[in-house]
């Protein structure tokens, strides 16, 4: 499995251009078993919607991959301490000596 994800993972526009093309293929398929009387040219429109559907369902998966990969790489900030509200520097300044 971590062989197929390096893999995809440097050859995304491969990976994403192969699913639409058997996008395309399947559903091709799919309308020729069909017994309805669609054209032919009719049939290849809607494998090209059907292939452009799973190519921007591919398209969404990989941007949340990446952004996933993104986030889990960058490290996380330290936790500062909160900045001092304007009461607490006017208590300072009043009880300071100087």
């Amino acid at each position: 499995m971590e062989a197929i994800q390096s893999w995809v993972s440097k050859h995304k526009l491969v990976t994403i251009g192969g699913l639409w093309a058997s996008g395309i293929g399947a559903s091709l398929v799919a309308y020729s078993r069909t017994t309805s009387p669609i054209k032919p040219s009719l049939r290849l429109i809607h494998a090209r919607l059907h292939a452009q559907a799973l190519t921007l369902a591919v398209l969404s998966a990989a941007a949340a991959y990446q952004y996933h990969e993104n986030r889990a790489a960058q490290p996380k900030p330290k936790a500062q301490s909160p900045a001092p509200s304007v009461a607490h520097l006017l208590e300072r300044e009043l009880l300071s000596p100087f």
